[in-house]
């Protein structure tokens, strides 16, 4: 089996707890980074250790952290990315739930190491009870001395302020999250010049990290860069946590070194196709993803890999479609999903999606022309690459790749006006079954 590493006290009663946290090697991390290194020692241990970014882009986390101005006359801010809005990603909710401590401790390991003195958790505000143990937890780490002045005699001091969102997907997206959290509508800001390393939250120098990517920090300080960059690929070490949905006998979280090829995560770690019907799609990292084929999953699962296969690793969130899957009726729910979420603030974005949801609904409801399969391909092609944030790329992504790649059954569903679903199917819908 895997060695797991963010995961591995999760079955442990009251794991949640810190007196059950220390107990368990808990704060450790902090203690060695604390008393017996410097903050730039940190920096180099992390960036040694080819621990990524695994809310979606997987850039390298201390490469992020030794981007902020070492000089800069203004304070200084870390920024938890606590939103996790993308659809088939589940994987921080259970990190907060079960393991806030071990969030709060890599938070503050980050922040002694770049110069941080507060910090913010902006969570999605429908997380209601993974709110309340975060909030709980930071009382106790106040209340242990982790938190607060003076943190373990070391004259560094850090408050932590748990933020609830407000369930804007586009809050996910960094520079958004950061509009939202100074209390502005979450329209994300156009980079240059807001690069939130040099302007960020509140025009100052801002470090933003996911639950996940934070939640490894303190397992690296104590068993060292070494250890974690051999357990994943070359650039990407470590291990992930995946959320596998969808048509499998096992869905669920499965941390996994980074790497594991998807095959043997459909197969093996999830039980296969349920029912024993044939795969026809993977979605290998959120919706946002481009979709895979059933003969396209012999790839690492990496974000390099998933990247040369013409996909990305994204959130992580692999869903899997068998054999009776209408992949018009899921690049409908899609193509709604993102005209919804579009902030509206880029004409490209704003319009397309809206026209993208508007052409696939026309096909779904039967009164799709053949032109229109070519009019999405047209639409998604020009939203790519030309807005502030990435959201139209999100919605472009799919579209493109679901039409390519199952472009038969979009005409025959244009052409017959239902779906091309297996025969054995329509006998079991005639019978009621």
């Amino acid at each position: 089996m895997p060695e797991l590493i963010i995961t591995k006290n999760f079955g442990v009663d009251g794991y949640r707890k810190i007196d059950t946290y220390t107990a368990h090697g808990g704060y450790e991390g902090l203690k060695r980074a604390i008393k017996g290194m410097t903050p730039q020692a940190i920096v180099e241990e992390v960036t040694k250790s080819n621990l990524v970014g695994l809310g979606g882009a997987g850039f390298p986390a201390g490469r992020k952290w030794s981007f902020i101005p070492k000089d800069s006359p203004k304070p200084k801010y870390l920024v938890v990315n606590a939103d996790e809005g993308e659809p088939g990603t589940f994987k921080d909710r259970p990190l907060m739930e079960k393991a806030p401590h071990q969030l709060l401790e890599g938070m503050i390991i980050t922040s002694f190491a770049v110069g941080i003195h507060k910090a913010y958790i902006y969570i999605r505000g429908e997380y209601i009870k993974q709110i309340r143990i975060l909030e709980e937890a930071v009382k106790e780490a106040y209340a242990k001395g982790f938190l607060g002045k003076n943190i373990l005699g070391s004259g560094f001091d850090l408050d932590i302020v748990v933020h609830k969102g407000a369930g804007a997907y586009i809050c996910g997206e960094e520079t958004g999250l950061l509009e939202s959290l100074e209390g502005k509508k979450g329209w994300p800001r156009i980079k240059p010049p807001y690069f939130p390393a040099v302007i960020g939250l509140f025009g100052c120098p801002t470090v933003i990290n996911n639950v996940e990517t934070l939640s490894h920090v303190p397992h690296i300080i104590v068993k060292g860069a070494a250890w974690f960059a051999a357990i994943g690929t070359e650039r990407n070490g470590g291990t992930r946590l995946f959320s596998v949905s969808g048509h499998v006998e096992k869905p669920g979280i499965y941390e996994l070194p980074l790497g594991t090829p998807l095959k043997e995560i459909v197969y093996q770690h999830a039980g296969g196709i349920r029912g024993g019907k044939a795969l026809k799609a993977v979605v290998p990292g959120g919706i946002s993803a481009s979709i895979l084929k059933a003969n396209e999953i012999d790839v690492k699962m990496d974000f390099d890999s998933l990247k040369a296969a013409g996909s990305m690793g994204g959130s992580g969130g692999v869903i899997i479609m068998d054999e009776d899957t209408c992949m018009v009726e899921a690049l409908g729910v899609v193509a709604r999903f993102f005209a919804h979420e579009s902030c509206g603030q880029c004409t490209p974005c704003r319009e397309g999606t809206g026209w993208l949801a508007k052409i696939m609904n026309r096909i779904l409801e039967g009164e799709g022309r053949m032109e229109d399969i070519d009019n999405l391909l047209s639409i998604a092609r020009n939203m790519t690459g030309a807005t502030i944030c990435l959201l139209a790329d999100a919605a472009a992504m799919p579209t493109v790749s679901y039409i390519e790649k199952f472009r038969d059954e979009f005409e025959y569903h244009v052409r017959e006006k239902k779906c091309d679903i297996p025969a054995h199917q329509m006998e079991e819908a005639a019978a009621g079954g």
